[in-house]
């Protein structure tokens, strides 16, 4: 009997199995069923299912199949265009003596810095003088990483690279691990047209001041400010009066100096900043899931909406970072949406009354949630200038009704 793809090739399998073949859905071993989708990813009208299914394909099993020498070169060279490129596949398809060293250094020379750290790690990419070559020419090669390259010492090149550093500082519980691979799954094909998407924080308009607002002297003061000056000395009342100078002013004792702790946490911040900014947005969304408060309260601003929902997905989110997020006006509109979308979420009342009172937050989902509020915070919510007046009309009507209904005495 035929093979699948000789079935395929010669028009004599069924539509139906077509269709099935598209979406993965046949029972065939994984060699054979990605030979099969790459074939059938140039079909016309089968084309986009097939390519759908291969952005979605396990990495695990795709890694198995593209680290063996019988891998067709079809397959292999699907994987290996720029477009259909998956990080995580990628080092495996670096090591596979099927791709041509022509290739890799091709890659070597115009890869992104990413790229450049798979080819430092790959011993098939050191050993190759080609390779290494290109990589010297490369932009993002550091003056260090090239001299280890010239004079041939692999432990300056092989160490992980900062991002995967990053990474490998977590614990990652196996629920966690869980859930992170079944959001990918969920998530594959998007993930992959979002890779290249850089570190960017969403505006924070909670820093900038008003338009008009008078600066704010009930801050934390530090250094010079903590010094009052001295008043200036009044002149004599009277001409003829006689200044009597000051008594010389005890000298003061030198403070001694404490750790702020603000600038601590800020240098903290920044030292986190600093890390997340070299992921690109598949490392950004498994940081999201076994990272700590402080990756996820920087991640959730990142504009990549995948890393958003990746901080919200994951089981270390706690209460209290809900409920902070429900309250910010730093975030975009997704968030809010996401948490609204999670019934987990809202059966924390104070997520659901700090959307309300969050102006950022979408009106349909406050309209939809203000229904849920007691007469205390309805009351309150009337009068925010903050939020639409729709939302304060709304919130005085409720009011009246349920002050009303439960006795209390309507304003």
């Amino acid at each position: 009997m035929a093979s699948l793809l000789e079935q395929i090739k010669q028009n004599t399998l069924p539509v139906n199995a077509m269709r099935s073949a598209a979406k993965g859905a046949l029972p065939v071993p994984a060699e054979e069923m990605l030979e099969v989708l790459v074939y059938l990813s140039q079909n016309a009208l089968f084309g986009q299912d097939a390519r759908m299914t291969l952005a979605k394909w396990d990495a695990q099993s795709a890694m198995e199949v593209l680290g063996k020498d019988t891998a067709t070169p079809e397959v292999l060279l699907y994987y290996w265009q720029p477009e259909n490129r998956r990080p995580v596949l990628m080092p495996t398809l670096i090591e596979n003596p099927a791709i041509p060293d022509s290739l890799l250094m091709e890659l070597a020379d115009t890869g992104s810095r990413e790229t450049v750290n798979m080819l430092l790690a790959s011993k098939r990419a050191r050993s190759s003088p080609g390779v290494v070559e290109a990589l010297l020419g490369n932009e993002y090669l550091t003056p260090i990483e090239a001299q280890a390259l010239r004079s041939g010492d692999d432990s300056a090149t092989s160490a992980p690279p900062p991002a995967e550093q990053t990474l490998q500082e977590f614990e990652v519980h196996p629920d966690t691990e869980a859930a992170l691979q079944a959001f990918q799954k969920e998530h594959a094909s998007e993930i992959a047209a979002a890779e290249e998407k850089p570190f960017e924080l969403t505006k924070d308009e909670e820093a900038a001041p008003e338009a008009g607002a008078e600066p704010s002297n009930t801050g934390p003061v530090t250094g010079a400010e903590a010094v009052e000056p001295q008043a200036a000395e009044a002149p004599p009342q009277n001409a003829n009066e006689t200044a009597v100078p000051a008594a010389p002013a005890p000298a003061a004792e030198v403070p001694v100096a404490i750790p702020d702790e603000f600038e601590s946490a800020e240098q903290k911040r920044i030292t986190v900043l600093q890390r997340v900014s070299r992921l690109n947005v598949g490392q950004r969304i498994k940081l999201g899931f076994i990272g700590g408060r402080e990756e996820r309260a920087l991640l959730i601003r990142d504009t990549a909406r995948l890393v958003q929902n990746a901080v919200l997905s994951s089981p270390k989110v706690t209460d209290a970072e809900i409920e902070s997020f429900a309250g910010s006006k730093n975030l975009q509109e997704n968030v809010f949406r996401e948490i609204a979308r999670q019934r987990r979420f809202l059966k924390l009342y104070p997520v659901v009354r700090n959307l309300c009172n969050n102006p950022k937050c979408p009106l349909d989902i406050s309209l939809t949630l203000i229904k849920g509020l007691q007469v205390y915070d309805l009351k309150s919510l009337r009068h925010n200038k903050n939020v639409p007046d729709t939302i304060r009309k709304v919130a005085a009507k409720l009011y009246t009704e349920k002050a009303s209904r439960g006795g209390a005495k309507k304003e």
